[in-house]
């Protein structure tokens, strides 16, 4: 087989419900922080156009409320202005040929009080400060940088259904800007993972983290809401088991509890379940054999992130442990990314500087390698 992998699983279609995805890549969502005062702009159009080669893109993170934010100039989706900005992402990458889920986000503690309402203190599982954790907010002088994040309130019983209403109502949003569907956000130590992590979660209500059914408790309600508001098959969930981002550290009953969780999810039907194996210190975090449980556990379709290439990839499809391989960083720099796998093209490295914020440098600057001179 020559470097162009031509009859790769990649580059096979995928029936994902209802909708066939025109190959098994997948763009992961990634903030850049362009979206000025969380409303999607034209610049938005032009950069998830550019990388719709892929089968489905899944945007960056979308906050679902402005208690939900916790990163400056992130989407929003809670009013009409931001839904009617959506709409022509939507239409441009649907013209390309792609589907594209909105991944729904609320950050929980991983937040600064510059970037809530009122300026008052994040909404969480807990009032314990993610302690060397940091987020990107605008300072007093204009400039942008990263700070510590600030102390949260843990949320009350009674205030937590409204913060699961926020959920359903983003994703009725999302529905209406024309989105294919919705990704529930409960990765990298945002709100519903500090939910699920029992070292995070010291609450002593239904929503503690004392057994695994009440760890469960507010995913599984944000989960159900939104099921209910537009269908299971437009709504898919992201995890990070063993996940060690904004703050999270191990917990007994890890494994349990995500494969608890699995099989609750197994349950509703759910248009896709999306894993990321984070990179900590220098390896991934999912143990060995732990890709196989899930998939052992879960019939519907099986996304992955993180760390993969083509052969990766390709052996992972190929070994049925995943549906469709999840790329993040590739895209921003190679918005051709399939077709330099089709070809073997070498792929352009990304600019780490101009990830977060800033202008079309680094953004929708990125040449396809057909356009190279």
């Amino acid at each position: 087989m020559s470097e162009s992998h031509k009859m790769t699983d990649l580059f096979s279609s995928y029936q994902l419900g209802k909708l066939t995805l025109k190959n098994r890549a997948a763009m992961a969502p990634m903030t850049r922080s362009r979206a000025t005062g969380a409303v999607p702009t034209p610049e938005m159009v032009r950069y998830y156009a550019q990388r719709a080669g892929v089968g489905l893109i899944v945007t960056e993170g979308t906050i679902i409320s402005p208690e939900g934010c916790g990163w400056f100039d992130s989407p929003g989706i809670w009013s009409d202005a931001q839904v009617t900005a959506w709409a022509p992402v939507v239409q441009a990458v649907h013209d390309q040929g792609a589907a594209i889920f909105a991944q729904i986000w609320h950050v929980g503690r991983a937040s600064h009080t510059s970037l809530q309402p009122g300026g008052k203190p994040p909404q969480s599982a807990t009032s314990q400060t993610a302690e060397g954790a940091r987020t990107f907010v605008q300072n007093p002088d204009g400039t942008q940088g990263f700070v510590p994040m600030s102390q949260p309130q843990a949320l009350t019983t009674d205030e937590i259904p409204v913060v699961v209403e926020a959920y359903a109502d983003a994703a009725e949003n999302a529905i209406k800007a024309g989105f294919d569907g919705v990704e529930i956000h409960g990765a990298n130590g945002y709100l519903i993972e500090q939910f699920l992590n029992a070292n995070v979660n010291d609450r002593t209500d239904d929503y503690g983290a004392q057994t695994i059914e009440n760890r469960l408790r507010f995913a599984i309600a944000v989960v159900d809401a939104c099921v209910a508001r537009v269908g299971a098959d437009k709504v898919a969930i992201r995890l990070s088991p063993f996940g060690r981002v904004n703050a999270l550290t191990p917990f007994d009953g890890e494994a349990e509890t995500y494969l608890a969780l699995v099989e609750a999810l197994e349950a509703r039907k759910l248009a896709y379940l999306h894993l990321m194996d984070q990179l900590v210190g220098g390896a991934r975090v999912m143990p060995e054999g732990f890709l196989a449980q899930v998939r052992a556990g879960w019939t519907g379709a099986l996304i992955l992130a993180g760390g993969l290439d083509l052969r990766k990839a390709d052996a992972l499809l190929q070994a049925g442990l995943i549906d469709i391989a999840a790329f993040g960083v590739p895209l921003t720099s190679n918005p051709d990314l399939v077709e330099r796998f089709r070809h073997g093209w070498p792929l352009t490295p990304s600019d780490r500087a101009t990830l977060y914020g800033g202008d079309v440098r680094g953004y929708t600057d990125w040449l396809p390698y057909s356009a190279h001179p």
